[in-house]
């Protein structure tokens, strides 16, 4: 059952998170977006884990690169990843309404399709669980790439409709850099001011800040609160107009931070 499932990250790179699944004492495991192979062959060889499947996101390096040495030392393991992006090696082909099953773990993970950062990006979640690669950030979102403003725009209204509970497992430790920048949008969130706090004491203590809440996005994320009175005002004297719709108040924001902020 899912609330038995065990989500720990595996640092990569500078700032990536690897997330590794695991059921109990069952040796089966999962990873999500294997940008590297040896910190997950490293972990796995620890604990004596056997890879059952490889979840990709999208397209990214930082992300796919390590499925080639992971499909070396376990072949059996399944490879999925998007329907709409040219991955080598993604062995089962994935959009909204497709479901991954994964009888090691006892766990079934929805599809869902959440294009924005790049053309054909996908999450999976289960109750209680979303991994959403660089869709949705903690405090924050990826950039547009090779998607569009308003995919990115809909794809977090998308996401904004799961369970307050939900626990978001972004894939990069970006999240006092993306407080920095809310702050700009909205000086006055006490949830925000709350949210910094909490993490600067996790980051002091060198333990990650993600995975954090849907709830927590909603009250403090400026990109989940594109309907919110004060970010709309700050979106648009930045813009240096009135703007009409979230659409227009994302693409106003995320602009900002490309331009001034990042």
């Amino acid at each position: 059952m899912e609330s038995e499932i065990r989500v720990e990250p595996i640092p990569a790179f500078d700032d990536n998170y690897i997330w590794l699944l695991t059921h109990g004492d069952r040796p089966h495991c999962a990873v999500v977006d294997p940008g590297d192979d040896e910190p997950v062959r490293e972990a796995l060889a620890t604990r004596g884990l056997r890879l059952e499947a490889i979840l990709v996101t999208h397209k990214h390096g930082d992300h796919v690169a390590g499925i080639d040495g992971l499909k070396a030392d376990w072949p059996e393991a399944v490879v999925y990843g998007p329907a709409h992006e040219p991955i080598r090696g993604v062995e089962q082909r994935l959009g909204t309404g497709d479901v991954v099953q994964l009888d090691g773990l006892d766990l079934a993970l929805d599809v869902l399709d959440v294009p924005g950062h790049t053309e054909g990006h996908i999450a999976y979640s289960a109750p209680g669980l979303l991994f959403c690669g660089d869709t949705l950030f903690a405090c924050g979102c990826g950039r547009v790439f090779s998607g569009t403003f308003e995919q990115l725009s809909e794809s977090l209204r998308a996401l904004a409709e799961l369970p307050v509970d939900t626990r978001v497992y972004c894939a990069h430790e970006y999240t006092l850099d993306n407080i920095g920048f809310a702050k700009w949008v909205e000086p006055d969130n006490p949830d925000l001011r709350v949210r910094e706090e909490r993490v600067r004491a996790l980051r002091e203590a060198g333990r990650p800040s993600v995975p954090s809440s849907l709830g927590e996005e909603l009250l403090s994320n400026p990109f989940m609160r594109t309907d919110q009175p004060a970010v709309v005002a700050a979106a648009s004297r930045w813009a240096g107009r009135e703007l009409a719709s979230p659409v227009e108040v994302f693409t106003a924001l995320r602009t900002w931070k490309d331009k001034e902020y990042d």
